[in-house]
């Protein structure tokens, strides 16, 4: 439980740092362009909210008398609500005179007034729809240099990893083997081991390997490796090597309760001789895919495994014991991890050093989430597709601010980048068709534009229902 509210907690602030900033990204340019902002919510508020207020800070910010509250206790057309709805999907803010999520048919019905979106030049109209991605992305690249300049950026130089790499079938059939180091790829050397290296290594003609102290070429197979296969595979293509050394045992869970501790070694999983933390992964894995469409009964038969281990002292060559993994296959350990074996190296970065190193981070990392999307579009890759449950599990189990900002610009890139595609209902909608609107200097009827957006929020929302329902289904599991 305690796991679950600190990730909880972590996605919501992150959540809603994104959120307040995208939405203010289109109030910006709204004011600037004098379009009337009515509401400005973090979270939705359908048929009621938790807190609203009306203010009129944006005219004291401009040196202007406020204006005075009408009978209802409502300001008059330049003033806006900002509240926080109960519904934790988004926010909004609602711009006068727009065919939005609202769907104010009776606003539109009136004849348009100067202060409305509609009344403006279509540049202006297209600013304030791409105001919201503009500043997600320039958020990112921003959180990007302040990590830098903070922490700086600390790695293993993959030469150094000299336990070596364990590589699957595939993999071995093409030349690599276990134990080999990865150096480089069509001459661009791996500085560390990151997603880069495996994206490189899907496309590269030759890998370059450190074997037994030499470097040794592989001729990759034409036509490439699937990225998603390399990683999803029961075995994946490549993985660091990791001795199945236990890191740390939880408390009042099934591994304490069978006398597991900190330093024991898994040896073997149902029988299945285990050396590394990748052999242990494969059976859990094969695991995971065998409990697909089980009863409840059967769920708890199969979730219940037999481990032998090896302590540490070495006061037992091999304990047998039987435990029955939570759903999700977990028996409360933590894994020895790459730090535990291997030094880092930290390198820092300046003021003047940070930005440009952090926008180009930043670039790196959105030119390799668009290139992966390519994957979505098979099954395994539509199996991935999560919502805030699969979100929520990449925040660590312990808050640690430097990942927290990491994840939140990574967030930040893929809410840019989402909201940017030309679906009806999102800014890249919207976008698409004022761009079209300046070609053609035409404008769409209000007919056509209800229409759109009717039919982008009912696949938006189809999308969110299949991505909680995956959400779901890995969580039964």
């Amino acid at each position: 439980m305690e796991i679950f509210l600190i990730r909880a907690a972590q996605l919501i602030l992150c959540l809603a740092i994104l959120i307040i900033l995208h939405e203010g990204g289109h109030f910006l340019f709204a004011k600037l362009f004098g379009i009337r902002v009515e509401k400005f919510f973090l979270f939705f508020d359908y048929k009621f909210h938790l807190f609203s207020t009306y203010s009129n800070w944006w005219r004291k910010l401009r040196g202007k008398k406020p204006l005075q509250k009408d009978e209802n206790g409502k300001l008059p057309y330049d003033g806006t609500e900002y509240g926080l709805g109960w519904i934790p999907l988004g926010g909004y803010v609602k711009i006068a005179g727009m065919i939005d999520e609202s769907m104010d048919r009776e606003q539109m019905k009136q004849p348009a007034q100067p202060w409305e979106f509609r009344s403006k030049p279509a540049w202006q109209r297209l600013l304030v729809m791409l105001g919201g991605v503009m500043v997600n992305f320039l958020l990112a690249l921003l959180i990007y240099s302040a990590i830098l300049f903070t922490w700086g950026d600390t790695y293993i130089p993959i030469r150094d990893m000299n336990m070596g790499f364990t590589f699957n079938e595939k993999a071995q059939t093409i030349g690599f083997r276990n134990g080999d180091i990865p150096v480089s790829a069509d001459g661009e050397a791996f500085r560390d081991y990151n997603s880069d290296v495996l994206r490189t290594i899907s496309t590269a003609h030759t890998v370059n390997v450190l074997r037994d102290g030499k470097e040794v070429s592989i001729r990759m197979p034409k036509g490439g490796q699937s990225l998603l296969e390399m990683v999803q595979a029961d075995r994946p293509f490549i993985t660091p090597y990791l001795p199945s050394v236990i890191d740390s045992v939880m408390p009042g869970t099934a591994a304490e309760k069978i006398g597991l501790t900190k330093g024991d070694r898994i040896i073997a999983f149902n029988g299945k001789p285990i050396d590394s933390w990748t052999d242990y992964d494969v059976q859990i894995r094969k695991l995971s895919r065998s409990l697909e469409g089980a009863t409840t009964n059967d769920s708890l038969r199969k979730r219940t495994v037999e481990i032998t281990f090896a302590k540490a002292d070495g006061s037992d060559s091999a304990l047998v014991q039987k435990i029955v993994l939570n759903s999700e296959l977990q028996m409360g350990i933590a894994k020895t991890y790459a730090l535990r074996y291997y030094k880092t190296v930290t390198k820092e970065y300046g003021l003047l050093e940070c930005i440009p190193a952090g926008f180009s981070h930043g670039v790196n990392v959105f030119s390799g989430y668009v290139s992966d999307l390519k994957y979505l579009f098979t099954k395994e890759g539509a199996k991935s597709v999560g919502s805030f449950g699969a979100i929520g599990s990449m925040f660590p189990t312990s808050w640690d601010w430097e990942r927290f900002w990491e994840l939140t610009a990574f967030i930040s890139i893929i809410l840019a980048f989402m909201n940017i595609l030309p679906i009806p209902a999102l800014d890249g909608g919207h976008a698409l068709f004022l761009i079209l609107e300046i070609v053609f200097r035409r404008k769409f009827s209000l007919k056509f534009q209800e229409r759109a957006q009717m039919i982008g929020m009912w696949l938006l929302i189809a999308l969110m229902i299949y991505a909680i329902g995956n959400d779901i289904f890995r969580f039964l599991l």
